[in-house]
C-alpha cells in the first residue's frame, strides 16, 4: 500500500492535537502583565508538550521519508502511536491546572512513555515490512536513544511520587534530546 494517506492522516491528527492544546490557554481578562503570571504554569506545560508533539511529528516524517510502502500492521502501528499523542492535551492541561501536582505528571509520563512505546513498535513494523538490510532497519540499529528515553520516562514516572520536580525535569532532559536533530535516516537516504 502506499504511504501517503498515512502520512496525510498522522500529520492531520498532530495538527489538531497542537490546536486542542493552544485552545486550553484561557486568556486572561485583565490587561496587565501580571494577570499572564497565573498562567505560566499552563503554558509551560503547553511548550513542553508542543515540543514532543514537534518532535514525534519531525521523527515521523522522517521515518516515512524511509519508508517505501505501508501495510495493515504499519498502519495498526501508526494508529496505537496517534492514540497516545491524542491523550497529550489531557494530561498537559491536568498537569498545567495543578501546578505539577503528582499524579498529573505520574500520568504525564506514563502518556510519554506509551508514546515512546508506541513509536518503537511502529519502526519494528516498518523494519518488519521492509526487512533487515532496509534503509529504515540500518538507520535505526537498535534505536537506544528511544529505549534510553523510556528508561528515563520509568525513572520520571518513579520520582514523580517524592520529587516532582525532578520527575518534570527529566521530561525536560529527553525533550532535549531529541530536539538535537537525528541525522540517522537522512545520512542513510543521502547515501
Amino acid at each position: 500500500m502506499h504511504k501517503g494517506r498515512l502520512e496525510a492522516f498522522s500529520d492531520g491528527v498532530m495538527a489538531i492535537i497542537i490546536t486542542i492544546m493552544v485552545l486550553e490557554l484561557e486568556i486572561p481578562h485583565e490587561s496587565d502583565l501580571a494577570a499572564l503570571l497565573p498562567l505560566l504554569p499552563k503554558f509551560l506545560s503547553y511548550a513542553l508538550s508542543f515540543v514532543y508533539v514537534g518532535i514525534y511529528w519531525n521523527n515521523h516524517h522522517h521515518l516515512l521519508q524511509a519508508a517505501k510502502q505501508v501495510n495493515g500492521s504499519v498502519l495498526w502501528a501508526n494508529l496505537h502511536l496517534l492514540f497516545w499523542l491524542s491523550l497529550i492535551p489531557f494530561v498537559t492541561g491536568w498537569m498545567g491546572e495543578n501546578q505539577y501536582a503528582t499524579m498529573p505528571l505520574v500520568f504525564y509520563g506514563g502518556i510519554l512513555w506509551m508514546s515512546g512505546l508506541a513509536y518503537y513498535i511502529l519502526v519494528r513494523a516498518l523494519i518488519g515490512h521492509h526487512g533487515p538490510d532496509s534503509v529504515i532497519a540500518k538507520a535505526i540499529g537498535k534505536d537506544e536513544k528511544g529505549i534510553r528515553s523510556l528508561y528515563i520516562y520509568s525513572a520520571a514516572i518513579a520520582l514523580a511520587f517524592v520529587a516532582p520536580w525532578i520527575a518534570s525535569a527529566l521530561y525536560v532532559i529527553v525533550a532535549i534530546m531529541w530536539l538535537v536533530p537525528d541525522k540517522r535516516i537522512e545520512t542513510k537516504l543521502a547515501n
